[in-house]
Order: C-alpha cells, then sequence, then structure tokens
C-alpha cells in the first residue's frame, strides 16, 4: 500500500520581495525562500506550493490581491505560457538594474576577488524586434492550458517553442515580437500551408511526420534566410516520393509568397534531435548565406554560423571588447572561442596579428571567408577542441599573445585552457561572458596572475533574465 502524499500547502497575502535567478522572483517566509515566477516584486499574491525541499520552495501565483507599483504591462500574448520572456512585466529600466545586481552578486559570491567599481550596464538599443535568429518547432501536438484540457479541446498541429518540462509539445505562436515581423507572417503563412494541404507535423516521440523544425534569420543588411527541417517518411518508395513532392510544393509557395527572402533552404533530419550542425543543407532558392554588418565590414552567416542574435547589441558588446584591449597596432591577439571570426576580425586592423581558435570547422571556414572579404591579412584561424589546440607547443609555434580574448559557452574554459593561459603570460585579457556564474569561477583561478581592473555589464536579451559581462584583466607586477 503506497503512502499518499501530504499535500502541499496554499500561501495567503504573500508579498512579493526580490528578484531572483532564472527570471524568477523570490520570497523568504520564516527560513523557507521560496521562487515563484511571472510575478514582480511588491506583488501581493497567493502562492500554491508545488515543490518543496527542505531550505526551498517552488510556487505559482493562483490569485492577485495587489499588483505593485514596480510592474509593466506584458505587450505579448503568450506571456505567462511562453518561458522566453518572462520579464516582459518588469519596466525595462528595472530589468537592467536586476541584471547588473546579478553580475555583481556572482562575480563577488563566487568569485571571491578584489573587483574594481563596475561600469553601469549598457542597456540593449532595442528592446523589440532585436533578434536576427529565431527557431521555431512544428508538432502534430500542441501544448494545451489546464483550462484547454478541462474543456476537452482536442491536440492540434502547432508551430511555436518548445514548453520547458515538455519536450515534445509546442506552444502554438501567432506573433513573436523578438524579431521582424514579417518573420511572423513567414511562419503562419507555412503553418496555413501545411494544414491546408495535408502536410504532416512532426511527433517527436513516434519519429513521424513531415514539417519537423523552421529557422528564420534576418540581416541588417536586408537579407532573410528561411531553413526548413523536414523529415521525410523512408518507409517505401511512394511514402518518400510523397515527401519530396510535398517539400518542393511547400517550398516553392513560400519562394513566391515571400521575394524578400534571399535564402530558402531545406534538409531532411532523420536523427532523433533538431541539431543541423551535421546535416546536409540544401539551396532551394537564392545564396546558402547572407552578409550581416558591423561598422565597415561585413560577415558571411550561413545556416549552422553563430553570430550574436541582437545584431546591434553585438557592435556594443564587440566594441567594449575592443576597447579593453588597448591595442596599438603591435600586439600578437589570440581570440579563443572564436566562432565565424566575428572579434578576430573587429579588431584584428588595429592588431599586428589575430590568431583565432575555435571548435567548429564549419566556423572556421567561415572567419577565413570573412577575413578574406573584408580584405584583412592579419588574421590565422584553427579549428579544433580548445583544450587541445591551445597548447604550450601551438604558442610556441605561433607566438606569445600580448593580448587574449575569450568568449567560452556558458560552461566557461577548461582547466587546461587557464592553465596555458597563465603560463602564456599575456599582459592583458579581455573575458567576455555569457554566464558570469562560470566567469566568476575563472576569475578567481586567474587571479593569482591578474587583477580584473574593467567590468562591464551588457544586456544583449531584453525581457530576460541573461547577461552579457566583459571584463579585463592585466597581469599583476
Amino acid at each position: 500500500m503506497t503512502r499518499k502524499k501530504k499535500p502541499l500547502p496554499i500561501l495567503e497575502n504573500i508579498t512579493i520581495q526580490d528578484i531572483a535567478a532564472e527570471g524568477k522572483c523570490v520570497v523568504r517566509i520564516n527560513d523557507l525562500v521560496v521562487f515563484v515566477p511571472f510575478c514582480v516584486p511588491g506583488d501581493v499574491v497567493d502562492l500554491q506550493i508545488k515543490r518543496k525541499k527542505h531550505s526551498y520552495a517552488e510556487a505559482e501565483v493562483i490569485k492577485f490581491h495587489k499588483l505593485s507599483d514596480v510592474r509593466a504591462v506584458p505587450f505579448c500574448e503568450h506571456f505567462g505560457i511562453c518561458g522566453g520572456c518572462k520579464w516582459q512585466n518588469l519596466p525595462y529600466e528595472a530589468q537592467i538594474k536586476a541584471k547588473q545586481k546579478q553580475v555583481s552578486d556572482q562575480l563577488h559570491r563566487i568569485g571571491k576577488i578584489e573587483l574594481p567599481e563596475f561600469r553601469p550596464i549598457l542597456g540593449s538599443v532595442k528592446t523589440q524586434e532585436y533578434r536576427n535568429k529565431l527557431d521555431y518547432g512544428c508538432s502534430n501536438k500542441q501544448w494545451l492550458t489546464q483550462e484547454q484540457m478541462k474543456a476537452q479541446i482536442p491536440f492540434s498541429p502547432a508551430i511555436g517553442f518548445h514548453i520547458t518540462g515538455a519536450f515534445d509539445k509546442i506552444l502554438p505562436v501567432e506573433k513573436c515580437w523578438l524579431m521582424d515581423d514579417l518573420h511572423n507572417d513567414i511562419r503562419n503563412s507555412i503553418r496555413d500551408y501545411a494544414l491546408e494541404n495535408g502536410i504532416s507535423f512532426f511527433d517527436l516521440r513516434q519519429q513521424v511526420g513531415l514539417l519537423r523544425d523552421i529557422i528564420i534569420r534576418c540581416s541588417n543588411s536586408g537579407e532573410w534566410m528561411v531553413i526548413l527541417q523536414m523529415h521525410f517518411d523512408r518507409t517505401s518508395e511512394e511514402a518518400l516520393k510523397q515527401s519530396e513532392e510535398q517539400t518542393m510544393s511547400l517550398l516553392q509557395f513560400v519562394a513566391d509568397k515571400f521575394p524578400q527572402i534571399t535564402s530558402l533552404l531545406w534538409l531532411d533530419n532523420q536523427k532523433c534531435n533538431d541539431t543541423i550542425g551535421d546535416q546536409d543543407i540544401h539551396v532551394f532558392k537564392g545564396k546558402d548565406h547572407m552578409f550581416l554588418l558591423m561598422e565597415d565590414l561585413k560577415f558571411k552567416v550561413g545556416p549552422k554560423s553563430f553570430y550574436q542574435t541582437n545584431t546591434e547589441q553585438a557592435y556594443h558588446l564587440y566594441s567594449v571588447a575592443r576597447e579593453f584591449a588597448q591595442l596599438t597596432g603591435d600586439e600578437v591577439v589570440y581570440d579563443l572561442y572564436t566562432g565565424t571570426g566575428t572579434i578576430a576580425n573587429f579588431v584584428a586592423r588595429k592588431a599586428k596579428k589575430v590568431v583565432g581558435i575555435e571548435y567548429v570547422p564549419e566556423a572556421i571556414e567561415n572567419a577565413k571567408v570573412n577575413s578574406e572579404i573584408n580584405g584583412i591579412g592579419n588574421t590565422d584561424f584553427y579549428a579544433g577542441d580548445m583544450k587541445d589546440i591551445l597548447t604550450d607547443e601551438f604558442i610556441a609555434q605561433h607566438g606569445q599573445p600580448d593580448i587574449i580574448i575569450t568568449d567560452p559557452p556558458r560552461a566557461g574554459m577548461h582547466q587546461d585552457v587557464i592553465d596555458t593561459i597563465l603560463r602564456a603570460k599575456p599582459q592583458r585579457i579581455v573575458y567576455v561572458s555569457c554566464n558570469p556564474a562560470t566567469q566568476a569561477r575563472d576569475l578567481q583561478l586567474l587571479d593569482v596572475d591578474y587583477k580584473v581592473v574593467e567590468v562591464q555589464p551588457v544586456d544583449m536579451f531584453p525581457h530576460t533574465p541573461h547577461v552579457e559581462n566583459v571584463v579585463l584583466l592585466v597581469r599583476k607586477a
């Protein structure tokens, strides 16, 4: 006989106290810390505890008694269900204030090193339509709210965003405010055509269905790229032929309806996941790339390329990195985790030589192309795992770095990479991070020989809790 779980309590007339991590708010009740999404400090609410541990709990608001004075009206109809823009109910000034505090708290609490006074955070130039890329999942099972389930509304196909904790279900999106409105028309038109013409939507659990994923990219050069990810039915020759015919017909519809698209691509992904890095991508119309512009430079971006998704703010982020590097034209610069060489090429004209290292071979090929099309001849790029490439032998062969710029993934830098940097003894290190927590950990390891002299937070993602941070470290005397 199984023991019945004790019902979790409802907490009434609770005043939300502060902003916490991951876009949630927090309230402390006696010795219990309770984390709550989709509210703001000052809200007076009733909370239903959903998960409880010894010292903390997670809850959701079941009733608002009083709305905070520090509150904005969410502009998106999907707010509260879609997990993408959790801070729409918080005024933008309050958002960037919270991000500045987040960076300060994490660098002080985790780093435990001497830090200078931080520069004020650079707010985003745009707070809507600021992204140059969005990825939409396609599913035969839309996400249903509790009200829809009670009304016994059946599952229907949908294009939108994956719901956290429900990987096989998609929240139908009618309008997303994060990208130029043309992308909404493209996505909705693909959905309508597929429904009207009997094109099946993907079932992630069963691995069946034709229409699987849509990636839309736009450029400040006026170009648009759309990538349709399909899943052909290969159970028979007849089924395969139908998949191919439906795909070509859908692509032709998109090409005819949207002449603005300069790069219309497609692929047949038979894997269990939606990643496209190892897939063959085909051109239906136009080119296999587009260009993004920064100052007098242009960067080639293909379907697999990484480029900062906030185009205008990327310029300000890289400008801070270049300023911190303090280049005079005589320096050898190493750009670690260079991606498609954006930072490397952005700083190259003020350096003697730039060496870029990146894990993804296709990105390195793009980095070389980006140097070539911009007439930059003082860059060298190498592909491979950072901890395997950046060795004492590599440095002896390619030159001692005067400056290292590093922009690692969220996990931060590997211990071997940090050890090699310490042995290389550059005069300055510019550390760009999308995760101040792992950045703080790495700064502590570098503190043995380096002092942090500048800290500049940069907001790349309005209405989310994510923040970038640029730190300048100078070698201790």
